[in-house]
């Protein structure tokens, strides 16, 4: 099929490559002229493992870049929205889809074949049927459901793993207006035959993105307030706790080799620093703005957004446990991306960590592996460090934030360094036993006093 896709950040590109690699001939559509450049050359102008080499292999073949919408929507069948929906007091900012979705009407204007506008943008239930239709309408005057199509596609892609989550995906939800509009963005997904397919209307699509964002960040929120339990109560280590809830036939399928499947709702049951990125925080965020709205109350999803607003909180309390005061502490922060894997480091938990500990007068040095924030507000005062060494010397306190491979090299470089400093580890990957002050989420060994006995 001849595919136009607007919007070239993280789910465009990704969904534009894919498909292109998958046989479709896929034209991206971006304003800004850098980016379209960018990828006509060939080279991702964002950091996702495995997109370079799709990139390589299908641009000048099936996949191209461009900023004209008009000429792109007029020589494809079918064209996706996938451009950002920025957060704003809570609710999203629909400006973006709309305008996409008013360019796209005009195209069709004058087109006289049947075309199908699909949204992939998260959206809240009823943009689709009700606000996107509205503008392509009005600009094409044109009426969806007999002169074109309407969709929803909602993606369910992990940053840093994003090529495998769409070439092997657990799902596909077709939504549509109409059985004509299904049966189009169907077709998009012709070789994806094994995989199971929901068709269902547009507001239903929405709605399963949603709840599916929602329900993984529930299972953060609950995860790291079973730890905090854990860390209060003494001799309980968190881990091994959701290592053992894992088990669970309920939570984790087995294939007949009893070899567990990867990536079940199970590998969200572990405490840390909390949930960051463009999707969850600001989805469940989402959705209970739009109950708001509704008169609907939502107590369960305000508690998941609260347990994770608390997260960095409690991190600077394992510090300040040791350290109370930090006037001078040099302290290092390893991580700036929300997760390994990826440069994203929208609502990072990192941040309001380097937040809490600069109030309290702590000297900051952050290392990323990956992420490039520039000239971010947060790290005001904060000194980057270029390595992992250079990021260590000297520190006095270690906050391991974001679950980077290169981050297990800690021990060592520390033992390198002649160094021994608080290590407070906030996603639970080292060895605590490496350490001689380690603190980590959810694991709180109790002192023996004189007796024996816990004290």
């Amino acid at each position: 099929m001849n595919i136009s896709i607007i919007g070239t950040g993280y789910v465009g590109l990704v969904s534009g490559a894919c498909l292109a690699d998958r046989g479709h001939d896929v034209v991206c559509v971006d304003i800004d002229k850098r980016k379209v450049d960018s990828i006509n050359s060939g080279q991702a102008p964002i950091h996702e493992l495995g997109l370079p080499e799709l990139l390589k292999r299908n641009v000048g073949k099936r996949l191209s870049a461009t900023t004209d919408l008009a000429t792109a929507v007029a020589g494809s069948e079918i064209t996706f929205i996938a451009v950002g929906t920025p957060a704003a007091d809570g609710h999203i900012d629909l400006r973006f889809v709309e305008q996409a979705a008013t360019e796209i009407g005009r195209a069709l204007r004058d087109k006289n074949s049947y075309h199908t506008l699909v949204v992939k943008s998260t959206v809240i239930p009823g943009t689709t049927d009700v606000g996107v239709r509205q503008c392509a309408e009005r600009a094409s005057g044109k009426t969806a459901g007999r002169d074109f199509g309407l969709g929803m596609n909602p993606e369910f892609l992990t940053e840093g793993r994003a090529i495998e989550d769409f070439m092997t995906p657990d799902r596909i939800v077709i939504g549509g207006i109409d059985r004509r509009s299904q049966d189009a963005l169907q077709s998009v997904y012709a070789s994806f035959d094994k995989t199971p397919t929901i068709r269902t209307n547009c507001r239903t699509a929405e709605m399963i993105k949603y709840a599916s964002n929602s329900l993984l960040a529930t299972m953060i929120s609950f995860s790291n307030e079973i730890a905090r339990l854990c860390s209060a109560i003494g001799d309980i280590d968190a881990l091994d706790v959701m290592r053992g809830v894992h088990k669970s036939l309920y939570l984790t399928s087995y294939l007949e080799n009893q070899e567990p499947v990867k990536a079940s709702l199970s590998s969200f049951l572990e405490a840390g620093c909390g949930f960051g990125g463009s999707c969850l925080p600001k989805d469940v965020t989402a959705l209970v703005a739009q109950g708001a709205d509704l008169g609907i109350e939502t107590p369960m999803l305000r508690a998941v957004l609260d347990v994770n607003r608390n997260q960095p909180e409690e991190i600077v309390r394992l510090v300040t446990k040791h350290i109370p005061d930090l006037r001078g502490i040099r302290t290092t922060i390893l991580g700036l991306a929300f997760k390994p894997d990826t440069d994203d480091i929208r609502e990072s938990p990192a941040f309001p960590i380097i937040r809490l500990l600069r109030s309290a007068g702590a000297d900051i040095t952050a290392y990323d592996p990956i992420a490039r924030p520039g000239n971010h507000e947060g790290l005001a005062g904060v000194r980057l460090a270029q390595s992992l060494p250079d990021a260590l010397k000297q520190a006095q306190v270690v906050v391991l934030v974001t679950r980077w491979q290169e981050f297990e090299r800690v021990a060592d470089e520390l033992a390198t360094l002649g160094l021994d400093p608080l290590v407070v580890d906030g996603r639970r990957v080292l060895d605590h036993s490496a350490f001689k002050r380690y603190e980590g989420i959810g694991w709180r060994r109790l002192a023996a006093g004189p007796a024996g006995r816990p004290s």
